[in-house]
């Protein structure tokens, strides 16, 4: 047993070595800049220690070209992670200053206007699931791949290094290989022009990761093994930093890794959270119920709008089923969940082009929590559902809410000051809730009455009615026949172009407003 425990030993050092060798090789071997992606997972930090290390050896005088450490920090990442990769990337510069090494760590974010809850909160998206999983380009995707254009606009051309590994699973495998010129240890980018991928670790199984991990000091010092005891009080795996829209759904979901998004929906259980509260961080536990909360509401049809965010309307055909010489309309629910049967006369059945007089005289707002009982009947005869679009405003307003009251309460003890939204994003949500028609802008008030505090937002000087004035405009709407949102999306239009001396595209915005489908039904 103690020899094959030597011999395994040994076939790991050999290992080691040789990925050590081609580094130092790759490296040299012409002047382009290296990008390193870091998760803070397993991989990753076996690719930036071996890479620190092969690099350590070399002559001081060969290292003429940087090595960017980037790490993806999506906003929403899960508290203990995001502060691990913080120490550690302050740790790597700190230690690349110290030995004189071309290393330079980044963190890179979406943009205020991509942040998730700007996504969910401000435009009312619904939560992200395997068939709608809007997040991972605008978090992790674009922000990495940005920060690679501008290097490419720098230097010409850029190589990305990554801790992907072919056995990590067949689909992974077989991405490298598609990728991969027999002979040569860099792969061309997908996506990215002028940008090149190398993996120094894609040859590496599970227990090499490990014994190299476990076997070999951390050269910037962190501990290892406290890595490996966050895998196993997480019971996950990691979330990978992904920079190719091509290959990211071989990424897997991050919902069941250690080093996804704290309030990630795309699983229907998240065990990565979960694993830490059982693993005895409990004060977690708050973001676990927000996260199951926000996750049993996204298909909730009161708290959807019944068109998309463009103003159209579709619709979702149903199967009926017969039980009993009862005809009932099978709902389908996603994830596995038992599916909803609804007795087909509860229903009331419509052809297409009584649709609006039926929303007329039932004073049915599309846009509000209303659901109205009806079956529509298409073009060859199925019978339809009027299909969901974004959350309501009333549902985004009970979302902040609640996410407030959660940070509030929330007791992170290695960080008073931490926010689960920033106020940036505030900021812009107020501004998406204005142009959705939130003339009395409730989100300052929100805010406060929970926090307790005041938000420091500059006064919005577009459109702003008092409530009185509202509600008059509401009522004259409604004696006039005329749609009140149309009436605030126009008023909108026209003060975006006030006071511009060329207003070009003013009757476009016009024109899209006066053309949504709602209104036309």
């Amino acid at each position: 047993m103690t020899g094959i425990i030597s011999d395994l030993y040994k076939d790991n050092v050999n290992l080691i070595d040789q990925a050590k060798e081609e580094i130092k090789e790759v490296y040299l071997n012409d002047d382009r800049p290296w990008v390193l992606g870091y998760s803070g997972g397993k991989d990753s930090t076996v690719v930036v220690q071996l890479v620190f290390d092969a690099l350590s050896e070399l002559d001081s005088n060969l290292l003429t070209k940087k090595v960017y450490v980037i790490s993806s920090d999506t906003l929403v990442e899960t508290p203990l992670i995001i502060q691990s990769i913080n120490t550690t990337l302050r740790r790597i510069e700190e230690k690349a200053i110290e030995l004189n090494l071309p290393f330079e760590t980044h963190k890179v974010q979406p943009i205020v206007e991509q942040s998730f809850w700007v996504n969910i909160i401000g435009k009312g998206y619904p939560s992200p699931n395997q068939q709608f999983r809007w997040c991972t380009d605008r978090l992790k995707i674009d922000p990495a791949n940005q920060f690679i254009k501008d290097k490419v606009n720098s230097f010409g051309e850029v190589i990305m290094v990554l801790g992907v590994r072919e056995k990590e699973s067949a689909t992974r495998a077989n991405v490298i290989k598609s990728h991969s010129v027999e002979g040569k240890a860099l792969m061309r980018h997908s996506t990215l022009t002028n940008a090149y991928v190398y993996a120094p670790i894609k040859s590496f199984d599970l227990d090499d990761v490990w014994n190299y991990l476990l076997n070999t000091e951390s050269p910037w010092g962190d501990d290892n093994y406290e890595l490996y005891r966050l895998y196993s009080d997480s019971k996950s795996g990691e979330c990978p930093l992904v920079v190719d829209k091509t290959v990211k759904e071989s990424a897997g979901s991050c919902g069941n890794s250690r080093f996804g998004c704290w309030v990630c929906t795309v699983v229907n259980e998240d065990k990565a959270l979960s694993g830490f509260i059982d693993s005895g961080h409990d004060w977690m536990k708050p973001l676990l119920d927000f996260r199951n909360w926000l996750s049993s509401i996204r298909d909730d049809r009161t708290r959807r709008m019944k068109y998309r965010m463009n103003g159209q309307i579709y619709f979702l055909p149903v199967t009926i089923k017969k039980i009993d010489q009862t005809d009932f309309v099978l709902i389908p629910k996603k994830g596995g969940r038992k599916k909803d049967l609804i007795p087909l006369n509860n229903f009331t059945i419509l052809e297409r082009g009584e649709l609006k007089s039926y929303l007329k005289k039932h004073d049915i707002d599309l846009s509000s929590s209303q659901d109205p009982d009806i079956l529509i009947k298409d073009d060859q005869g199925n019978l339809c559902r009027l299909g969901l679009g974004a959350f309501t405003l009333e549902t985004r307003k009970e979302i902040l809410s609640k996410l407030l009251e959660v940070q509030k309460n929330l007791h992170h003890p290695h960080d008073e000051g931490y926010e689960l939204i920033q106020n940036n994003e505030l900021k812009e949500i107020r501004k998406h809730w204005f142009n959705d028609g939130d003339f009395e802008d409730s989100l300052p008030s929100i805010f406060k009455e929970i926090m307790e505090d005041e938000l420091h937002v500059e006064k919005d000087e577009r459109l702003l009615f008092d409530q009185e004035e509202l509600l008059q405009l509401e009522m004259l709407c409604k004696e006039e026949g005329i749609d009140f949102k149309l009436v605030k999306k126009l008023l909108l239009v026209e003060k975006d172009y006030a006071g511009l001396k060329v207003r070009r595209g003013l009757m476009d915005q016009i024109s899209s407003a006066l053309k949504q489908d709602y209104l036309h039904l």
